[in-house]
């Protein structure tokens, strides 16, 4: 008997053994992947200088820079073969042995590597219509609606609006009484930053060294941008070419930095980068699902989740609105109407571009819908189709992206009625690693 037991015990320890190896060979060779698809990303790069959104890996990782990207000398076939050979390896793995984070993070690879399979097409010159691009590179498409909607929604705004005749006069009539003064933006968007990082701060832990740098920039194609530099730090951007109205203040500081950009980043960047050691995620490709995911999370930051109920027109009618010297009575009335712009904007300004880039409308019938169904005044509107000519189908991120964030924490009790559950499923996609087709 003693025999026996001794017989089992070796043929235990002999297999906990092989399956502890085993394990640790995977987890190795998804370490090799995770290398090889960042050299990957940062060699794509070098042909779109705006794919390689933010890196803090490994300096000597980074390709030396070609002095001309034309067509011809694109390496389609030297970096299909490298995607396609990275995508083979990450198939065999055995993926049996790892636990749910571990399996998470192959999902992930996987559809990033696919999504960067794409970008080489498209970066060779294949031409992809809106929603084939979007699902090849976000692994999303976005919904479509009927005019009657967007009418249904015009009417709504047609009745808040004071005075009489045409909307989209009357909207921007209105809107120049809610004009930041320039000399005023800094302190109105610093207090902002302020107020949202507290309120973030009593639901998460963030490192002692996060720190963000707000800058003021003209000429670009975006309103604002959070550049992401490693180390839990990020430079915010703001574009001042055209008038900045009071609604930005809150709205940029919970999308670019808390808890929006600046927060995700940096907590991927601590848990997995930091923590585990996974490279993957010192990258972050923009023409990726990543980009839907991050977008998602910051819209529905700033939307659903930093300020519940009546709390944001309470704060700005009691902070913000005397701080950039204007009316804080009319505060109330101005977010009603701004809610409904923006839900024009949400969904009409998706579809405007699906049509713009897929050539089924002019540039000027572009324009004209930009200014009708999202309320743009014509310097508004010219700088959108900027954004959608660089851009293309990235638009669809903020959309799509915050319903998909939306319905995963709702559908998980998350509601108006439970917000803590609403924070703990939110800090839970903050620092974990997520898919599209998971989420959806």
């Amino acid at each position: 008997m003693l025999k026996i037991l001794r017989g089992l015990t070796l043929t235990l320890l002999v297999f906990l053994f092989s399956y502890s190896s085993g394990k640790v060979a995977s987890e190795l060779n998804v370490n090799n992947i995770a290398e090889s698809y960042v050299k990957l990303v940062l060699e794509v790069g070098l042909y779109d200088p705006d794919y390689v959104d933010a890196y803090y890996g490994p300096p000597e990782w980074r390709p030396s820079k070609i002095e001309t990207r034309t067509e011809k000398e694109f390496p389609y076939d030297q970096l299909r073969e490298k995607v396609n050979h990275i995508i083979e390896q990450l198939e065999k793995i055995d993926q049996n042995q790892f636990g749910g984070l571990e399996k998470l993070r192959c999902a992930y690879l996987m559809e990033q590597l696919s999504s960067v399979k794409a970008k080489i097409d498209l970066l060779s010159g294949k031409r992809m219509s809106f929603d084939e691009e979007s699902k090849a590179l976000y692994g999303a498409v976005a919904p479509t609606y009927d005019e009657d909607y967007f009418e249904s929604v015009l009417k709504k705004l047609d009745n808040a609006l004071p005075g009489e005749g045409d909307i989209y006069e009357r909207f921007n009539n209105y809107r120049k009484e809610f004009i930041i003064p320039k000399d005023k933006l800094d302190a109105v968007f610093k207090i902002a930053i302020d107020e949202c990082r507290r309120r973030t701060l009593k639901y998460i832990e963030l490192p002692e060294n996060e720190n963000i740098i707000l800058e003021f920039v003209t000429d670009k194609p975006w309103g604002a941008y959070n550049w992401y530099k490693g180390n839990s730090f990020s430079l915010i951007q703001v574009n001042t070419d055209l008038p900045i109205h009071i609604d930005w203040g809150i709205g940029l500081a919970s999308h670019e930095a808390y808890p929006g950009h600046h927060v995700h980043l940096t907590l991927l960047e601590k848990h997995l980068v930091r923590d585990r050691n996974w490279v993957e995620y010192s990258v972050y490709p923009l023409f990726s699902p990543v980009s839907l995911i991050a977008e998602g999370i910051a819209e529905y930051a700033s939307i659903d989740l930093l300020f519940p109920g009546n709390e944001r027109v309470e704060f700005e009618r009691t902070v913000l609105f005397p701080l950039a010297g204007l009316d804080p009575s009319k505060a109330e009335k101005y977010y009603k109407i701004i809610k409904l712009r923006d839900e024009l904007r949400r969904y009409e300004g998706t579809q405007t571009a699906r049509r713009y880039l897929d050539g089924k409308i002019s540039k000027e019938e572009t324009i004209a819908r930009i200014r009708k169904y999202c309320l743009r005044t014509p310097e508004e509107a010219e700088q959108h189709v900027r954004f959608l000519e660089r851009y293309q189908s990235y638009i669809i991120n903020y959309s799509v992206g915050r319903d998909i964030i939306k319905s995963y924490i709702e559908k998980r009790g998350g509601t108006d009625e439970n917000p803590q559950k609403r924070w703990e499923l939110f800090c839970t996609l903050l620092s974990t690693p997520l898919t599209v087709s998971g989420l959806q």
